[in-house]
C-alpha cells in the first residue's frame, strides 16, 4: 500500500499481516464496528510511517496531520476528510464506547519513531528502550481491546501489556530479514555487543553463529514475556478469551518454528500455516 494515500480504507487496512486478529467471528458483533476502526485508523497510520517511497520528512507531516484529524474526531469536530475511511468510524467507536484518546496517540508516537529511527539507525541502545517503544507501539491495542469488553483491572491490564509486547517482539524477531534492509533493527544494541554480534553483520543479514546465539536469547525473553500474560484468557470472557487463547498460541508457535530453524532469522521468516492450526488449537484447550 502506497504510504500516504489519504483513501487508504479501513477494510484495505486490516487485511495486512498481524499477530492480533482483527473483528473475527469470535468477537460479539456489536464490538466488530470498533474493533475494526482501531485496527484502520492503526494500520493506516503504520501505513503512513512505513510504505511507499515519501522522505522521513514527508511522513512525519502526513503524521502530524492524522494526529490533527484524531484530536479533530476525538473531540467530535469535523475532521480533513483525507482518510474518509478512518476517522468516521473511529470518531463514532471513540462515541459509543468512550475510546481513551491518549492510547491512539501513543500509536502515532510509536509511528512517528519508527521514521526518526530509520533516518538515523541510531537502533535501540537496551532493552528499556525497547519495551518503552513497546509500550505504545504495541500495548495500546490491547488495552483498548480491554476497554471495549469492560475489563479494566490492572492486574488484567499488566497481563494485556506483557502478551502485546511478546507479540511485538516476536513479530520483530521473526522479521529480521525484512526489516533490516529497510533500515529497521529492533535487536538492542546492548545485547548486541553482549553476543559479539557487530552492527556491520546484522545489516549485511549475516547469519553466524554468534547471531545465532543472539537471537535465541531474545526469543526466550520473548517466550517469557508471553508466559507471565498468558493468565489474561482466563479474564476476558466469552468467546474472546478463546480468541486470546489462539493469539498466544500463534505467538508462541512462531517461537517454535524459529527455534526449529536454529534461530537463522536473519536468513529467512518463518510462517504460520495451515498445519500448524491442531498444534495450536490443542495447546489452547488446555491453557
Amino acid at each position: 500500500m502506497p504510504a500516504v494515500n489519504p483513501d487508504t480504507s479501513t477494510a484495505a487496512a486490516v487485511t495486512h499481516y498481524e499477530n492480533f486478529p482483527v473483528a473475527s467471528w469470535l468477537c460479539p458483533p456489536r464490538l466488530r464496528p470498533a474493533i475494526a476502526a482501531i485496527y484502520g485508523f492503526a494500520r493506516t497510520a503504520d501505513d503512513i510511517a512505513d510504505e511507499g517511497q515519501a522522505s522521513a520528512q514527508q511522513r512525519l507531516d502526513e503524521l502530524a496531520a492524522y494526529r490533527a484529524d484524531l484530536s479533530a474526531a476525538a473531540q467530535g469536530q469535523a475532521v480533513s476528510g483525507r482518510w474518509a475511511q478512518v476517522f468516521p468510524p473511529l470518531r463514532a467507536a471513540i462515541e459509543s464506547f468512550r475510546l481513551p484518546e491518549p492510547l491512539l496517540a501513543d500509536l502515532l508516537s510509536a509511528f512517528e519513531q519508527d521514521v526518526l529511527k530509520t533516518r538515523d539507525r541510531a537502533g535501540y541502545a537496551d532493552r528499556d528502550e525497547l519495551l518503552a517503544y513497546c509500550r505504545r507501539s504495541a500495548n495500546p491495542i490491547g488495552r483498548l481491546l480491554l476497554h471495549l469488553y469492560g475489563v479494566d483491572d490492572a492486574e488484567a491490564l499488566a497481563q494485556s501489556d506483557a502478551i502485546c509486547t511478546a507479540l511485538q517482539l516476536i513479530n520483530f524477531w521473526q522479521d529480521l530479514s525484512i526489516d533490516i534492509p529497510r533500515g529497521r533493527c529492533y535487536l538492542p544494541l546492548a545485547d548486541c555487543a553482549a553476543h559479539g554480534v557487530p552492527q556491520a553483520d546484522l545489516l549485511a543479514l549475516r547469519q553466524t553463529p554468534d547471531a545465532a546465539k543472539l537471537i535465541a536469547n531474545q526469543v526466550r525473553w520473548a517466550r517469557a514475556m508471553m508466559r507471565k500474560g498468558s493468565a489474561l484468557v482466563h479474564k476476558v470472557p466469552g468467546r474472546a478469551g478463546w480468541e486470546l487463547r489462539l493469539v498466544v498460541q500463534g505467538g508462541l508457535r512462531i517461537l517454535d518454528k524459529i527455534e526449529a530453524m536454529n534461530f537463522a532469522t536473519l536468513a529467512a521468516r518463518p510462517k504460520i500455516t495451515a498445519w500448524d492450526a491442531p498444534v495450536m488449537l490443542w495447546r489452547s484447550l488446555w491453557m
